[in-house]
């Protein structure tokens, strides 16, 4: 982690998304400040944390955005494209803008959790940049007694939805760094290409990236397997 004083040379936004009680204030605790609640409350609002990290010798502030699930519940496209929901249209839009990465999170003892990630998916690509890297995080992997969504289901969907994917537990701090260090390298490589593009002179080795698309299939290429898809 970078110091308070050093140079920040890139901010990326990234946004939490999914069913209200899947953990994604956890997993932003876990991330931004290595804690965990039990008795975590349900997030009220919009917050966000920041943590600066080193990345290919470059200073990145990742400013981690989380959202209330319960107050917006599972989007409807049809709803909040009517034009009598433009205030959740607004909220929705500001919450988006800018985002350069997602995790979009589903508990894997909640099987409504993960049947709701499509209409998630649909919603953050209606709002947010083409070029949004998405991972997909299947939360509480400690509890795989509870287990109601097979790893095997989440990788199809990552792969048909062109995804990364990820199974993590905040509880044991478990494939969380992991998550947002592959969206933000993700990130990185794809902002590093385009300054590449505009200064073909720059100094740095061309992005690993170059010549594919931006979001590739999931499990993604940094993650081995046995990693991807462990029990946790």
């Amino acid at each position: 982690m970078a110091g308070g004083g050093d140079k920040v040379d890139y901010v990326f936004k990234v946004v939490l998304i999914g069913d209200s009680a899947v953990g994604k204030s956890q997993i932003l605790a876990r991330f931004a400040r290595n804690e965990f609640s039990l008795d975590s409350k349900a997030t009220i609002g919009v917050e966000f944390q920041t943590r600066t990290l080193v990345i290919e010798h470059k200073s990145v502030k990742a400013q981690i955005w989380d959202t209330a699930g319960q107050e917006r519940q599972v989007p409807s496209l049809s709803a909040f494209r009517r034009s009598d929901h433009g205030g959740y249209r607004a909220v929705t839009s500001a919450y988006y803008r800018g985002a350069l990465g997602a995790l979009l999170v589903y508990d894997i003892t909640k099987r409504q959790s993960f049947d709701h990630i499509p209409r998630w998916l649909d919603e953050l690509r209606g709002h947010a940049d083409k070029n949004i890297v998405i991972m997909l995080v299947g939360n509480k992997s400690d509890l795989e007694e509870e287990r109601a969504v097979s790893t095997e289901d989440a990788k199809e969907f990552a792969e048909k939805e062109n995804l990364f994917f990820l199974e993590t537990s905040a509880l044991q701090a478990t494939n969380v760094e992991n998550a947002f260090q592959t969206v933000l390298t993700e990130i990185f490589k794809i902002h590093s290409k385009k300054n590449m593009a505009a200064d073909p002179k720059a100094n740095g080795a061309a992005p690993s990236l170059a010549g594919k698309k931006v979001l590739v299939p999931g499990p993604a290429q940094e993650i081995p397997k046995s990693k991807c898809c462990s029990s946790m």
